[in-house]
């Protein structure tokens, strides 16, 4: 399924999507006792929608496990900032 983590705005979109439908059952078969009903459904979907999304980004942001932390380089037994000796080249 398209996009696992977002349930709770999947459902407020599902909820505004069913209301939509609703809606133009209710214009093309003429039943304007249904028309609240799905006024309300779309309504419902479109308000929840940012809730909705908060809800999901704050579900995300305390699943995830925190970042393990990095190690610096290991430290060998030379000093640290000592000029290294070049070699001269070998003279036969």
């Amino acid at each position: 399924m398209a996009f696992p983590g977002l349930r709770h705005t999947k459902a407020a979109l599902l909820v505004f999507g069913a209301g939509a439908v609703l809606g133009l059952v209710v214009v093309s078969v003429k039943l304007p006792g249904l028309a609240r009903v799905a006024s309300a459904a779309m309504a419902l979907g479109i308000a929840a929608l940012p809730f909705a999304l908060v809800a999901d980004w704050l579900r995300r942001a305390r699943s995830r496990p925190p970042a393990p932390r990095r190690r610096g380089p290991a430290k060998s037994g030379k000093r640290r900032g000592a000029p290294t000796r070049r070699r001269s080249p070998r003279r036969r």
